[in-house]
């Protein structure tokens, strides 16, 4: 018995440290100027942040770029992973932990410069177009919970440049992102920004967006993350950056 006791308290040492030590992972989406690829590498206003906190905390880890729905899968089943930007809302509270803020949006209605006849005033005016939206995103469980359908006013996308593509190519009216991000995006389809003009502020779609951790993450190494992001909140780099992503409109 005494050795069986010993052999299960070394196997207990072994998983530990095999937890302890599992390489952290970092995901997110493409969506400029947030999080863009510049020569294979993750950049971006927020990803500066993302690394900066990371440096602080003296830990090393890979930025992986996948689909918004495929990210969130991840981050949400995996422990020891990271995810940004992401909004903090009621359903997602307690399965992450949350480490501290990289960035802040308006987001609204886009829409090609060309389309007149697209106005709205009000948000319940959106459901006279198709929007393309992307899944398990923020804004399309917003406009689901306010009535929009999917398959009827929602179109449900695996990211947002491919939203992007549904919207240039005519088979939506609308897309959703932040004013600040236009010339980014229009840059990375190589349009002429002129192309496009966001037509509607969604008032309640202004928020600030987080660096999460998967909520099986190890809660000295969330504590270690919220020091090092404490720390960085402090800096002239952060102020600069969530100025820059933050233009309300009024």
């Amino acid at each position: 018995m005494t050795k069986l006791k010993l052999l299960l308290g070394l196997l207990y040492c072994v998983s530990f440290t095999v937890t302890a030590v599992a390489p952290l992972r970092v995901v997110t989406e493409l969506s400029p100027p947030h999080q863009t690829l510049q020569q294979g590498e993750v950049a971006g206003l927020s990803t500066a942040l993302v690394k900066a906190v990371l440096a602080e905390a003296k830990l090393d880890a890979k930025i992986e770029i996948y689909p918004w729905a495929r990210s969130f899968r991840i981050a949400r089943s995996q422990p020891n992973v990271l995810i940004y930007n992401m909004a903090r809302t009621a359903e997602r509270e307690n399965e992450f932990h949350w480490i501290g803020t990289v960035a802040a949006y308006q987001l609204g209605f886009v829409a090609l410069s060309h389309r007149n006849d697209i106005k709205i005033e009000k948000l319940q005016d959106a459901k006279a177009f198709t929007i393309a939206v992307q899944r398990d995103d923020l804004s399309a469980n917003f406009l689901i919970n306010n009535g929009f359908t999917p398959g009827q006013q929602l179109v449900l996308s695996a990211d947002i440049t491919e939203s992007w593509q549904l919207l240039l190519h005519g088979k939506v009216d609308l897309v959703i992102d932040d004013p600040v991000a236009l010339a980014d995006m229009a840059a990375n389809l190589k349009l002429p920004e002129k192309y496009i003009r966001f037509v509607y502020a969604v008032p309640e779609l202004a928020q600030q967006t987080w660096l999460a951790a998967n909520i099986q993450t190890s809660p000295e190494l969330v504590a270690r993350l919220k020091q090092a992001h404490q720390k960085v909140a402090t800096t002239e780099l952060y102020q600069q950056i969530m100025l820059s992503s933050y233009h309300p409109q009024q």
